[in-house]
């Protein structure tokens, strides 16, 4: 059975987009000295921030790619795939 998480609030779900694996010289990277991508696609959104009792739309939707910061969100694991869990606060920019 596949597990389904719906983000209450302002907080949103993101799967990390994977990094290339080379460098532009061409040089491979290897696992160990790869450092987890700031960059992912938002797979689900919460209601809305709630401000002095109403509830505000947030600014990203599912399918936006985003950037966020290295620190940001809670490591979760959905369907065998890693993620993340954060506050859209967290969001740096969304990529177009």
């Amino acid at each position: 059975m596949a597990a389904k998480v719906k983000p209450l609030h302002d907080r949103i779900i993101v799967k990390r987009l994977e990094e290339e694996e080379k460098t532009a010289g061409g040089i491979i990277i290897p696992d160990a000295a790869k450092e987890k991508p700031q960059e992912g696609m938002v797979v689900a959104v919460g209601s809305g921030r709630r401000e002095d009792g109403k509830v505000l739309a947030l600014d990203v939707k599912t399918g936006d790619k985003v950037l966020f910061g290295k620190y940001s969100g809670t490591e979760i694991e959905l369907d065998g795939e890693e993620h993340l869990i954060m506050r859209e606060d967290d969001i740096l920019g969304i990529v177009e």
